[in-house]
């Protein structure tokens, strides 16, 4: 990704988690990158397009800092656990992709065009999560345990409806995070 470019979507993803993908204007992306209007047409042709790249972008960050916290992980479990509350670890740039990435989940069940790119990367994520759990039930040596695809599919929406409660403010980050470490040890006991 080009300097310029990424840029774009760093301004996209602050403005969305901001103002929501509504009242996101692309004149205000254009200022807060400090280039022209006309510029960020030319690298996403569209506002859809900004917004179809900016799903992208949300996820690619998301699994970086996913891996940064997962970095000094010695077990699959050591490594789920970190990666899942990772998700609610109240850094700003946590919370501002967290924001930009729930706007655009729910901002796509009115939005038809961005259906696709929402369930790709949520596919992607819980395949991701089901690897991990995977790894878990091999390491452990969990003969019969649950299905990883299911497991995952339910961390996952427990992250996302977690992470919900954490960014209008109704929950502290930690408690959250002891609600999810309490949730993996009872999906994988």
């Amino acid at each position: 990704m080009t300097d310029r470019r990424t840029q774009l979507l760093q301004a996209t993803i602050a403005v969305i988690a901001r103002r929501g993908v509504r009242g996101m204007r692309v004149q205000e992306v254009a200022a807060d990158a400090g280039v022209s209007v006309t510029l960020l047409y030319h690298y996403f042709g569209s506002r859809e397009g900004l917004l179809e790249a900016a799903l992208e972008a949300v996820s690619d960050q998301a699994g970086r800092y996913g891996e940064q916290a997962a970095a000094g992980a010695t077990t699959a479990r050591a490594e789920l656990v970190a990666r899942l509350v990772g998700e609610l670890s109240g850094t700003e740039e946590v919370q501002t992709n967290s924001a930009a990435w729930g706007e655009l989940r729910w901002a796509s069940v009115f939005d038809d065009r961005l259906r696709p790119a929402v369930h790709k990367l949520t596919a992607e994520w819980v395949d991701e999560i089901a690897e991990l759990v995977e790894r878990v039930h091999t390491e452990e040596g969990n003969t019969g345990a649950r299905d990883s695809g299911a497991v995952a599919e339910r961390l996952v929406a427990l992250v996302e409806g977690l992470s919900g409660r954490w960014l209008t403010g109704a929950v502290p980050p930690e408690h959250l995070q002891e609600l999810l470490a309490d949730a993996i040890k009872i999906e994988l006991p």
